[in-house]
């Protein structure tokens, strides 16, 4: 590997040097990368699934149009990741005055720090060289952010030890924005940011001024500004300053995955899902009813739709259920990890955490909720593989009086003979072709689903333990407690 120049008169004699003087803006500079990779078909934005068609192509026009830009979504729809991977139009590494706190150009320096280091060494100037992952600075806007994390203070001590007055620029301690000189600074929920704070980014932005305790410095940064914010804050009187957001140049809208692929996609590629040596046998009936979980929650009423439901909850319960199964495995002594659907209740503390309910899901409870979420996805994914299939054997022989135990802690193997004993179960599931001939582990997954499919439509019932039973409706009836609701 070359060495890189360590001095400004290196620098100067390097073929390095004339780009470097060339001063290409941080905005030009990731236009041009842009433009190099779409001629060369590479991927965009690495990592990021399922917007190529929806928010990469506003999110090109507005990287080509130089603009500041804003991305508007609930959480869990991967607007970090999408800022984080705009590192990856960087160049590789920058040239910079070793020392300086802004990265400030060897051959345009910004800061006064630069300018009398330059001064006084010439061509003996220290060069130190920042890479792309440093040039992006990130920051979670709250309500305390102050002027002085962002923009910058005086310090008092700095200005004691040089003898320099506090209006000096010499004194002054400069904030993540100012650090974030020729790179990209991120900012995460632009609502929550104070509105003064908001008037110093919004000088930024449109003259370069830094006020810091009063005393102005003309700094010249060079930065892409990048924002992400909930729709609802944004849009909402007074949440926002209208100047802050006039010179945003674009708003680009994020969202969830539109089909449950995409969503498995997502979650596959996200959850961590290799352990220690074990095989995982992951039946795709049950990654899709996990999916399902959080396409469910996210139409259903109860849940506040203003907040969202993160794509982290499938990542989340995918690896509580492998976990969960993990578990069950080592007990039972079996070489392999088997997920089943009867898991997916082992995992209600990995949704519950992630639901933000209305009046009437406090009334029902996080925990219900989430159970009934897990029947209406294995019913969604039963209608989706074979329709609206009648399975009126099955519930006939509950409504007899019989009842079924299927707990997680039961090894996978020795479900067969319990699925089997219940009429037409295991005929319907080899008639329907939910489960290759021979595999015990895609069987019991689609016992379970035709079982969770039923109590959903409320013709089975089952109770916390995992023991699946007449509909409590029949089981009144058969009292002659009160008539059938069909009836």
């Amino acid at each position: 590997m070359t060495q890189l120049p360590q001095t400004l008169g290196a620098l100067k004699s390097s073929p390095l040097g004339e780009s470097a003087r060339a001063r290409r803006s941080v905005k030009d500079e990731i236009r041009g990368n842009l433009l190099a990779r779409l001629a060369a078909g590479g991927p965009l934005l690495p990592g990021v699934m399922g917007y190529e068609d929806t928010v990469v192509p506003h999110l090109v026009n507005a990287l080509l149009s130089r603009h500041h830009f804003i991305l508007l979504g609930l959480r869990g729809q991967a607007k970090s990741r999408i800022l984080r991977a705009l590192t990856t139009l960087l160049d590789d590494a920058i040239p910079v005055v070793a020392g300086s706190e802004i990265n400030d150009s060897p051959f345009a320096p910004v800061s006064r720090f630069a300018r009398n280091l330059i001064a006084e060494a010439g061509d003996d100037t220290p060069i130190a060289w920042v890479g792309r992952d440093q040039r992006y600075v990130e920051k979670l806007a709250t309500p305390d952010v102050t002027v002085a994390d962002l923009i910058g203070d005086v310090d008092p001590i700095r200005a004691a030890r040089g003898g320099h007055l506090l209006a000096d620029e010499l004194t002054m301690h400069y904030g993540m924005l100012p650090r974030a000189n020729r790179g990209i600074f991120a900012l995460n929920e632009l609502p929550d940011l104070a509105g003064k704070v908001q008037v110093g980014l919004f000088n930024v932005m449109q003259e370069g001024d830094v006020q810091i305790k009063g005393y102005p410095v003309r700094l010249a940064l060079d930065v892409l500004l990048c924002f992400t914010a909930n729709p609802e804050d944004y849009t909402a009187r007074g949440k926002i300053i209208t100047p802050l957001k006039d010179r945003i140049g674009s708003e680009i809208l994020t969202h969830y995955p539109e089909k449950v692929e995409l969503g498995m996609a997502i979650t596959k590629q996200e959850a961590w899902t290799a352990r220690d040596g074990r095989p995982l046998d992951l039946v795709p009936m049950v990654a899709e009813v996990i999916e399902r979980v959080a396409f469910e929650a996210r139409k259903d009423r109860r849940i506040d739709h203003r907040s969202g439901v993160s794509q982290r909850l499938p990542i989340t319960v995918l690896e509580n259920v492998i976990s969960n199964a993990e578990r069950r495995a080592v007990l039972a002594g079996e070489a392999r990890i088997t997920p089943r659907l009867a898991d997916l209740y082992a995992a209600l503390p990995a949704i519950t955490g992630k639901l933000e309910l209305e009046y009437e899901g406090e009334l029902l409870g996080g925990a219900a909720l989430a159970r009934e979420l897990i029947r209406r996805a294995a019913d969604a994914t039963l209608r989706d593989l074979v329709g609206p299939a009648a399975m009126d054997d099955v519930v006939m022989w509950f409504d007899a009086g019989a009842a079924l135990q299927v707990t997680d802690e039961v090894p996978t193997a020795a479900l067969r003979t319990a699925f089997d004993s219940v009429p037409g179960l295991g005929g319907f599931v080899k008639d329907m072709g939910l489960a290759p001939p021979g595999d015990d582990a895609a069987f019991a997954v689609s016992c379970e689903l035709v079982l969770e499919s039923l109590v959903a439509r409320r013709k089975l019932s089952r109770s916390e333990s995992g023991r699946y039973g007449a509909a409590e409706r029949e089981t009144r009836r058969r009292r002659g407690g009160v008539e059938d609701d069909e009836r």
